[in-house]
């Protein structure tokens, strides 16, 4: 028996015994599919990761909006051809599976753990960032070592020294870090700081996951509501300060400068691969999630970018690197309670998102470990409350903790990377079995476009695009990019390949390349341990290769 004739028979098993086991009841329908993708996607890149985007690339963060929801857009269509062909749960860990097998599958397994954690970290720290911005509102004011990371308040005492020194007006955001680290009490010479709000919001939603408390269909729909309600009042409010002025130049640190705010932008779209892990649920699957995909993906796309041009006409973008950039462009304005409207919607609407992925995770992890590539406990489910406990709870610790002394912007980073990293492995597993197993994609299938009738003048096109806008004696990974692409397109010849995935994929690398080498080793050394327990732990247990092994035996005997 092939592997892949193995695998499906097992999911199709593992599925049948988790309905029978969880009741999972087919009960949504396009309209609250794109209202969960619009719950998970509005979130802290909107009230958040926005504003450093925009103090990088200025008001041309509204074309880098559009460029990365074309480039997640592809990628939405191959999540949809893979989700309505496998209705299964696990997202892009289930359709590694089925394209690439088993180490692959870890590797994406593997890589969504830390998407899913670390994207809540991030998410956290906003949150808190709104928190304490409302509750300021109220008068409640919760001392500054207590509201922001250790690694932020070091960092900004340091650059706080060097303003001063010059004579140089603090911003609010280094004002706020330098009171925190000369005000944080010590014990032994080491100062307490650490963002305490982020810490406890993760705890308390830990504790009401483990005991089974979860959003329903009609509370996702209410939030959702509110957030565009919010929004839209944002931008019905704000368009009236806008001074177009600032909006010029459009690219104020040219086209590198843009691409130096994907990592922000790009934490803003994810989410949309949410809706795949509801696939064992959706009415009709096979139409229904496409559906659900792509009208989230165009209500988000056009909300973040009139925000996006909004803020950037309000106030300098240089200003808008700050954790609630919304509420500090209202308070800027004088506009102090619309401010703290703004702060309130964000906790709500952060609320959610935590939530959608902090339970996220956990199946991840839960189906992981009924593959045997994880420990049996991962899978534990609670006599009482019916839930995985024991991924809840490692989940909540691995989310909570490092709230504590880590910062937004590293965070944003590694949880883009992981995310691109997990695009580029759906759609590449897309694009190789699209030709070859096209009963496979029955209910759903991009429009199939021959590379070979394009990728010949495309090869030029692109070569004389990467010659024009960048300087490659500068860089040396844009040689090697092109090189890559090149590769890639001439391969799409022989094979044959759909040039629509084809182009998804080239976004997603070139996405990949914008992001720092801090990055990129942080994330390689994350690969690293995951391909170590895989070789030391996950293979050896895997009911994958028992099985194989005992068809081997049985075969020879």
């Amino acid at each position: 028996m092939a592997w892949s004739e193995f695998f499906r028979k097992k999911r199709i098993d593992s599925s049948t015994l988790e309905e029978e086991k969880l009741s999972l009841r087919r009960v949504l329908g396009v309209g609250d599919l794109t209202a969960l993708g619009i719950s998970a996607i509005i979130g802290a890149g909107i009230f958040s990761t926005i504003g450093t985007a925009a103090s990088y690339a200025g008001p041309s963060v509204a074309f880098l909006f559009v460029l990365t929801a074309i480039a997640c857009g592809f990628s939405a269509m191959a999540y949809a051809q893979f989700a309505s062909a496998i209705p299964l749960s696990g997202s892009a860990y289930t359709y590694a599976y089925v394209a690439f097998g088993e180490i692959v599958a870890w590797i994406i397994g593997w890589d969504l753990i830390m998407e899913y954690s670390i994207g809540n970290i991030a998410v956290a720290i906003s949150w808190s960032d709104y928190f304490t911005a409302f509750l300021e509102g109220f008068g409640i004011h919760i001392p500054p070592y207590f509201s922001i990371d250790y690694v932020s308040a070091h960092r900004g005492y340091e650059k706080a020294l060097i303003s001063l020194q010059t004579g140089q007006i603090l911003t609010p955001t280094l004002q706020e870090a330098y009171e925190a680290y000369v005000t944080a009490p010590q014990i032994a010479g080491i100062r307490l700081i650490g963002d305490l709000p982020a810490f406890f919001i993760v705890a308390t939603l830990t504790v009401l996951i483990l005991i089974g408390i979860r959003e329903t269909k009609l509370t996702n729909n209410v939030i959702v509501v509110l957030k565009i309600l919010i929004l839209l009042v944002v931008i019905s409010v704000g368009i009236f300060y806008v001074d177009s002025s600032r909006w010029r130049p459009f690219f104020p640190n040219g086209v590198e400068g843009m691409l130096s705010g994907v990592a922000g932008v790009f934490f803003a779209y994810i989410g949309f691969d949410a809706i795949t892990t509801t696939a064992e649920e959706c009415r009709n699957p096979g139409k229904d999630l496409p559906r659900g995909i792509f009208f989230s993906l165009f209500i988000t796309t056009i909300l973040y970018v009139t925000i996006a041009l909004v803020l950037t006409g309000i106030v300098p973008y240089h200003e808008l690197a700050v954790g609630d950039p919304m509420a500090y462009v209202f308070s800027s304005l004088g506009l102090a309670k619309f401010s703290g409207v703004l702060a309130f919607s964000a906790v709500i609407a952060m609320l959610g998102v935590l939530l959608v992925f902090q339970v996220g995770q956990t199946r991840i992890w839960m189906n992981m470990s009924r593959d045997g590539l994880l420990p049996p406990f991962f899978s534990r489910i609670h006599p009482r409350f019916k839930t995985p406990y024991v991924s809840t709870i490692i989940a909540g610790i691995f989310v909570a903790v490092p709230t504590l002394f880590t910062n937004l912007e590293e965070m944003t980073e590694l949880t883009s990377i992981g995310t691109i990293f997990a695009f580029v492995l759906v759609t590449g597993g897309v694009m190789l079995l699209d030709r070859k197993k096209k009963e496979m994609f029955s209910s759903f299938r991009m429009p199939y476009i021959d590379s070979r009738f394009i990728a010949p003048l495309f090869i030029v096109v692109l070569d004389a695009l990467f010659f024009y806008f960048f300087d490659f004696s500068e860089n040396w990974f844009y040689t090697v990019l092109l090189i890559i692409f090149n590769v890639l397109l001439i391969l799409s010849i022989v094979y044959r390949w759909s040039f629509l995935l084809l182009v998804g994929l080239m976004l997603n690398i070139f996405m990949l390349s914008t992001l720092s080498e801090t990055s990129w080793l942080r994330f390689l050394l994350w690969l690293a341990i995951g391909l170590m327990l895989y070789f030391f732990y996950a293979r050896k247990h895997s009911k994958l290769n028992k099985k194989q092994d005992e068809i081997a035996t049985k075969k020879n005997n």
